[in-house]
């Protein structure tokens, strides 16, 4: 796991944190969504960490035409057989980058609902099982609005990061240029995958020994109760976002070599597991308030245990 991130962080310049959190995410079991504007490497994250990791990867272009089935499969009828046949579809996949996910319709988009909550589509009113482990990363533009759908509360519950992306420093965008001068660039990278999927699933069950004291259950739970008293939210925090935040502390215990969550752990993910859960008030959009910074503020008031 630790020759897995390193890989990644030297192929991903500048982006140490958000790949942590990813391989964080894919521990846990849940899904991430990554938010940045064009051409700063969301796709590049994905597709390195599917040629590192092996199995069955696949990726999807949403458009504002595509339907469901698209997505999860038809049904179709076999002339030569005389007889009806399922064709599934890219979703049957350990990794499925769902590019640009808000350029389409509402309709599409609920197409991931039950793959991404259970781990199985239903086409044509069979049900069928997904790979496990099952990972979806979806992208989406935070810029260009015209022509997209804002994906619904129910869908962004669904995922359990919001990642951000922004612009490399100024050294880091020279190493990255540097990278791509043709005598400069390196052509030595193993193929062959450093990890496996089934080692995931490993890695998921040593989950279960990482020890979470009672002190830090009271201090996640204390966290999610007070978005929900805060004037400032709409919205605050659910039971489900509560779950998010204690296997995501978990998961990056583990990834830290740890068998006990310690709460800078907590407020490692606590921002990326719930600055898509919560709807500010518009009072706080006019004064240009954001999810992080109420997030930070209740985290500075909430006592850390000790």
């Amino acid at each position: 796991m630790e020759q897995l991130l390193q890989q990644m962080e030297k192929e991903l310049v500048g982006q140490r944190q958000n790949v942590r959190l990813l391989l964080t995410a894919l521990v846990a079991g849940g899904h991430v969504l990554l938010e940045g504007v064009p051409g700063i490497g969301k796709t590049k994250m994905v597709r390195t960490l599917s040629e590192l990791m092996g199995g069955v990867s696949k990726r999807v272009q949403f458009t504002p035409d595509m339907m469901p089935s698209d997505i999860i499969g038809h049904v179709v009828f076999n002339m030569q057989q005389n007889q009806f046949e399922t064709i599934k579809g890219p979703v049957f996949a350990n990794l499925l980058l769902a590019d640009e996910i808000n350029r389409t319709p509402p309709k599409t988009q609920a197409a991931l609902l039950e793959a991404m909550e259970e781990g199985q589509v239903t086409i044509h009113g069979v049900t069928y099982p997904l790979p496990d482990p099952f990972f979806v990363v979806a992208t989406q533009n935070p810029v260009e609005y015209e022509g997209t759908y804002v994906l619904p509360e129910a869908q962004l519950d669904r995922f359990l990061f919001k990642l951000t992306m922004s612009y490399p420093s100024h050294e880091n965008e020279k190493q990255i240029l540097a990278k791509h001068i043709p005598n400069k660039r390196s052509h030595e990278r193993d193929q062959e995958p450093l990890f496996t999927w089934d080692a995931i699933l490993e890695k998921r069950r040593q989950l279960e020994e990482v020890v979470v004291d009672d002190s830090i259950l009271e201090y996640i739970t204390t966290l999610i109760r007070n978005t929900r008293e805060t004037k400032r939210l709409l919205l605050g925090a659910s039971s489900r976002a509560g779950i998010a935040v204690l296997m995501a502390s978990k998961a990056w215990a583990l990834l830290d070599n740890r068998k006990f969550v310690t709460p800078d752990d907590v407020k490692m993910v606590a921002r990326p597991a719930l600055r898509h859960r919560l709807i500010l008030s518009p009072q706080v959009e006019l004064e240009g308030g954001t999810s992080d910074h109420i997030i930070e503020e209740t985290l500075a008031a909430i006592p850390v245990p000790r």
